[in-house]
């Protein structure tokens, strides 16, 4: 019996975040040079060291990323964990955009502006990575087939009898 390393409570954040990461990867694809410079020049006013990038491998760079972390998520063979892991880590840097980038909030204020609202929904895709991350850390248990766990109870029945019949002979 093939048993897969995610359960049914994990399809559907995982589905609706891998396919809404791709087809965001899918998208940037075919960017053209005016795209592509607005886009890294954002990412560049939070995170420097990207202005040592050129904008059209920025968004190669970028778009590689959200189609394989958008696969990852809808592949079930990839462990909860670490597809949570990454999602954690990708969306983390959105939402740095969106924490350090000026005019994205209200002043004084984690309240998302008009302008940040679009990064700021991104906040979405961290909760669900923390929430895969902790399914595939401490909620999991080993699966076991019906077969196993027949054999193993059992074993511990053949146990608990020969316990019983030493202490019976014991008193």
């Amino acid at each position: 019996m093939l048993t897969l390393p995610i359960t049914l409570s994990e399809i559907a954040p995982r589905l609706s975040a891998g396919a809404f990461i791709l087809n965001s990867g899918l998208g940037k694809r075919g960017a053209d040079e005016e795209t592509a410079a607005g886009m890294q020049g954002f990412a560049a006013g939070t995170y420097p060291f990207l202005k040592k990038v050129s904008a059209q491998q920025f968004v190669q760079g970028l778009s590689t990323t959200e189609i394989v972390l958008g696969a990852a998520l809808l592949t079930p063979f990839v462990p909860t964990f670490a597809a949570g892991a990454a999602l954690t880590a990708f969306s983390g840097g959105l939402l740095g955009l969106y924490l350090k980038t000026p005019g994205m909030r209200k002043p004084g204020s984690l309240a998302p502006t008009e302008q940040g609202l679009s990064l700021a929904k991104d906040s979405w895709l961290v909760g669900i990575g923390i929430g895969l991350m902790t399914r595939g850390l401490i909620e999991r248990r080993p699966r076991v087939s019906v077969k196993k766990a027949t054999k193993l109870a059992n074993k511990q029945a053949k146990q608990a009898a020969k316990d019983a019949r030493r202490e019976a002979k014991a008193a």
